[in-house]
């Protein structure tokens, strides 16, 4: 691993960092904040934080203001990037902003030319935790969340995953994305035209077919000035499909609040003690 930078903040650390992908096959870049415990010889849980479209490992990190309280609850964040990156890494040839470069979607895509290096599935499930865990002061408790893009990201991962997760939750997350504009052109960019090779990384669907004896906590936010609201994130969606399969989840709603970051600050720390709470239950 390569260390770009190390800025201390709320009395942690945060770093970026770059490394080479067996899973995407280039050069990956990830940022991780320690909260000062680890200073105490103290190994610490981590939530991995996944982001949006058009997003890196910088927009959380910089925007969200969760290092006060995570510092203060002792937990690690990690942030990868959103795709992999690289004068080799196919983009969409429009250069749109929801596919290609920076809109990975979270997936192992099958298509060429995409299928080289969009494995994102599998490099925040496997390669990125287990080079986590072993370069950093971190126990082997994982929560996930993310927002949009992300957000879906994290409510797919969490629920294929409920053995690897204390927690999930989501920000304003594409809960539905065989259904919405956003994710038909992902997925048939990078899983191919069948919807049925969709349905593993469609989180509504996965909730309505859910059968495991795990039950995750879930926690998903959403703003009512959303502009992507009704036609790309459709949070009813998942929690009719979660309410069907008896599948307790805690929606809340947020009168006046938009898809920016400004909405996700507002809110970060509940998450973060939300995590914290379902950490410190599992010690």
């Amino acid at each position: 691993m390569e260390l770009i930078s190390s800025n201390k903040v709320s009395n942690g650390w945060h770093k970026r960092y770059k490394h080479s992908s067996q899973t995407t096959q280039c050069d990956m870049t990830f940022a991780i904040f320690l909260p000062e415990t680890v200073n105490e010889g103290k190994k610490v849980p981590v939530l991995y934080w996944l982001s949006g479209l058009t997003c890196s490992d910088e927009n959380f990190m910089q925007k969200a203001g969760a290092f006060k309280k995570a510092n203060e609850l002792g937990i690690a964040i990690v942030a990868p990037d959103t795709s992999p990156r690289g004068e080799d890494v196919a983009d969409d040839e429009n250069a749109s902003y929801d596919f290609g470069l920076g809109a990975g979607f979270y997936v192992n895509a099958t298509q060429a030319p995409y299928n080289k290096h969009y494995q994102m599935y599998d490099y925040v499930t496997q390669e990125l935790p287990e080079l986590v865990e072993a370069h950093f002061p971190v126990n082997n408790q994982k929560a996930i969340s993310g927002h949009s893009m992300g957000g879906h990201g994290a409510l797919v991962i969490g629920l294929r995953n409920p053995d690897m997760y204390t927690s999930i939750s989501a920000f304003s997350p594409i809960v539905n994305p065989s259904n919405c504009p956003w994710g038909e052109k992902a997925f048939s960019g990078y899983l191919g035209d069948e919807p049925q090779h969709w349905q593993q990384y469609d989180a509504t669907v996965l909730m309505t077919n859910y059968d495991q004896p795990v039950k995750r906590p879930i926690l998903i936010e959403q703003g009512t000035e959303d502009q992507f609201l009704e036609a790309q994130l459709k949070p009813w969606l998942f929690k009719e499909a979660a309410e069907n399969a008896s599948y307790p989840i805690t929606l809340n709603t947020h009168d006046g609040y938009d898809h920016s970051y400004f909405f996700i600050s507002s809110f970060i720390d509940e998450h973060l003690a939300f995590h914290h709470r379902h950490f410190v239950s599992r010690d």
